[in-house]
């Protein structure tokens, strides 16, 4: 992993960044429904589970957009990140309390899906940060898959400066013949406009909808 530092003289979005991050700062969340017909049907027919999945889907699409890697070093100097990892939420069910893992990104989903059995098998034990040195690139998933929303909002307080997106996934839907998920998308503005963000939901539908070209097993 590389953490790869902006030019902040030459960067075009320098004003935009300072204002959302000095005079109106603000993040914003957005929930958007994901067809996720086909791939269900598809992974079920492979005997795949869905969540590693998911999760696969979300970190390949954080990796394709920039503005989603984005975050500050030990210096407070943004920059972002050349490839990041998922870290995701894992019910112990014995316990009802849940582990937050990290699974190491893989372009492959075989090799991705491997790495979450194992991790999700070792970690999923109920404490919170189960893994020792978790690394710094990093973006956060949540799963709450009892629940299913239309609006969903989180409330960062102990970092007003934290650029990096969290998701959030929820109960599926059903509308006629087809399967929605509730996914819950919190950005901040300094670093993510509308645009990067209607990018980022494109590419997202067009994985779920084209797994021909990512699910080959």
């Amino acid at each position: 992993m590389q953490f790869k530092e902006i030019q902040m003289d030459q960067w075009v979005r320098k004003e935009h960044y300072e204002h959302y991050k000095n005079n109106v700062r603000c993040s914003y969340s957005v929930t958007v429904p994901i067809d996720v017909t086909d791939l269900l049907i598809k992974l079920k027919a492979k005997g795949l589970k869905a969540y590693p999945a998911q999760i696969y889907l979300l970190s390949s699409v954080v990796n394709q957009c920039k503005e989603f890697r984005m975050s500050t070093n030990e210096e407070q100097h943004l920059g972002y990140w050349d490839v990041m990892d998922p870290m995701y939420t894992v019910l112990n069910t014995s316990t009802e309390t849940f582990s937050s893992v990290w699974t190491k990104y893989d372009r492959c989903f075989l090799t991705f899906y491997k790495r979450y059995l194992e991790d999700t098998a070792q970690y999923a034990n109920g404490v919170l940060f189960p893994q020792k040195n978790i690394p710094s690139n990093i973006f956060n998933i949540s799963s709450v898959p009892w629940l299913n929303f239309t609006a969903f909002n989180l409330n960062v307080f102990s970092n007003e400066n934290y650029y990096l997106p969290i998701f959030t996934i929820g109960k599926y839907i059903k509308e006629d013949d087809k399967i929605q998920m509730p996914l819950a998308i919190q950005c901040h503005h300094a670093v993510c406009d509308g645009l990067h963000l209607g990018r980022f939901v494109d590419a997202l539908r067009y994985m779920a909808t084209h797994t021909e070209e990512w699910l080959l097993l």
